[in-house]
């Protein structure tokens, strides 16, 4: 990292103010301008570096200025990079990287709808977070009351590319659908059974997530932050908990660690269980599915006896878990692993034998590596089309620096190989458990209450089920927050189904989407 900022410092230094190490976790590079194009381009081109998320803050009170926050990761490198880019009040616009850098787009039209700061050069500038009809205000402003009343949304909704060419149709899917998942809106145009393109539509269930955490006390932000994604809970409490503990620097004792990582895994079999069963039902293996869902059930039956919760929410606290765990609970632990491993090796070999529903998969929603990596996706899907990226490896967080990991990466990118992540994945996550469990060191489970300072800044990341969740937060007086940034891995990713359900026939748009599995909640936050 030191040759990385000499280098900055020697091309850049006009455009460069204070480097300050704010945690062992992350650098944060005071910028001079708006304007991080050229700099953005040095860390890609020249530090292998990308871009894993770009979000605003208004410091207007306190500063006069908006600030953006493009946070860098390095291959190789432990530790994040953030560029802090003021944007004066006055004059509330900065220079567009979308169209260098596309897994940026959404993330800097949130900023457009959020803070009212104008990405300029922007390649498709239209909102994306507040819907079209919504009236002319930023609610992530700190003007912006939490308990303003809004006047009736008016004007024209949403406006599609329209379908054009003999024999082009458009088929509208939502943003209701069958079923108890949340909306969203698939607009497709279909010349007989191949798909030509996708549009999609999300936000429907916005529900003010990042407003709501500046107004409430740090204790009860946990629970807020479990239900971002409620199939994450675990996984979006962790790492709110830790952003809070690196900026109070709150030690965790080595017992919760062990502990955290165990559930981190729990979490990530019963959904990935849940998914292969899906993606079989979606192709007509329904026997498969069922299997799937009394394999998940063992899962979920032993979340529950460990901690209370199916899916496994309450357990996690800034300082490390709620509740200890006795010796019986230990031992069923460990009883518990066998069985489980056997119930999956038997449904995966099951869903292997079935001839139909390989040929379903294979070959079937391919996303190929360069539009993975120019799309900035993460988790199974990027895994899967080549990107090796996994958090608990390359910024290893709880007891995950103790184990050995081997992340599985393919190229071919199509449903088969989304699934082959999973399946892997879940062997993993049975060998971390066991390992764990049998490392559990003595100890207490969690550290003191203490008061946390105000205007702390810390970043967190956890590798949840579906990819990479980051939080960022500002504290504030009276152990609050001034800010507190999420990204869900499914913001990156919606834009990988885009391109993957293309040439493919429209029948195949469910097992397609299974296969990504994106989190409508997470998303709309």
């Amino acid at each position: 990292m030191v040759s990385l900022l000499e280098d900055l410092r020697n091309r850049f230094g006009g455009a460069i103010g204070a480097i300050r190490a704010e945690t062992a976790h992350q650098l944060a590079i005071a910028l001079n301008s708006p304007d991080v194009r050229a700099i953005a381009g040095h860390l890609r081109d020249h530090w292998a570096s990308r871009v894993a998320a770009v979000f605003a803050e208004d410091r207007t009170a306190a500063e006069g200025v908006f600030y953006n926050h493009y946070v860098f990761e390095q291959a190789g490198n432990p530790c994040y990079l953030i560029l802090e880019a003021p944007v004066p009040a006055h004059d509330p616009r900065f220079p567009s990287l979308a169209a260098e850098l596309p897994a940026v787009n959404w993330q800097e039209r949130e900023i457009q709808d959020w803070f009212g700061l104008e990405a300029t050069g922007h390649p498709n500038p239209r909102r994306v977070a507040l819907h079209d009809n919504w009236p002319d205000v930023h609610p992530l402003r700190k003007d912006f009351a939490l308990d303003q009343e809004l006047p009736p949304f008016e004007g024209e909704q949403h406006v599609y590319r329209p379908t054009l060419g003999e024999g082009v149709f458009q088929i509208p899917v939502g943003p209701v659908h069958a079923g108890i998942i949340e909306p969203g809106h698939f607009n497709f145009a279909v010349a007989g059974e191949p798909i030509l393109y996708l549009q999609l539509r999300m936000f429907y269930t916005h529900k003010g997530t990042e407003k709501l955490f500046e107004h409430i006390p740090i204790p009860r932000a946990v629970f807020l932050a479990e239900s971002i994604s409620g199939d994450s809970a675990f996984s979006h409490g962790t790492a709110f908990c830790q952003a809070i503990e690196r900026a109070a620097e709150i030690e965790v004792p080595p017992r919760a660690h062990v502990m955290r990582t165990i559930l981190l895994e729990l979490e990530r079999i019963y959904n990935h269980i849940a998914d292969i069963g899906a993606i079989s039902n979606d192709v007509g293996f329904v026997i498969a599915n069922a299997h799937a869902g009394r394999v998940r059930e063992l899962v979920l039956n032993l979340n529950e006896a460990l901690t209370g919760s199916r899916l496994l929410r309450g357990m996690v606290s800034v300082g490390g878990v709620r509740r200890d765990w006795s010796r019986a609970q230990r031992d069923l632990l460990r009883d518990a692993m066998g069985g489980m491993e056997s119930e999956f090796r038997d449904l995966v070999a099951l869903v292997k034998s079935s001839d139909s529903t390989q040929d379903r998969l294979e070959r079937t929603g391919i996303l190929t590596p360069e539009k993975a990596r120019m799309l900035g996706i993460v988790g199974v899907g990027g895994r899967a089309s080549g990107v090796d990226l996994d958090v608990r490896r390359d910024h290893p967080y709880a007891a995950y620096g103790r184990y050995p990991l081997r992340v599985p990466v393919y190229e071919a990118g199509d449903v088969c190989h989304r699934m082959q992540v999973r399946i892997e994945e879940v062997g993993e996550s049975f060998g971390l458990i066991r390992a764990a469990a049998g490392d559990l060191p003595d100890g207490e489970h969690c550290a003191p209450p203490q008061p946390i300072p105000p205007d702390r800044c810390a970043l967190s990341a956890v590798e949840g089920w579906r990819g990479e969740i980051l939080h960022w937060v500002r504290t504030a007086p009276g152990n609050r927050l001034e800010r507190c940034k999420i990204k869900d891995p499914s913001v990156n990713n919606w834009p990988a189904l885009v391109e993957a359900v293309q040439g493919n026939i429209i029948a195949d748009f469910p097992v397609i989407n299974k296969s990504f599995n994106l989190s409508y909640s997470g998303t709309d936050r």
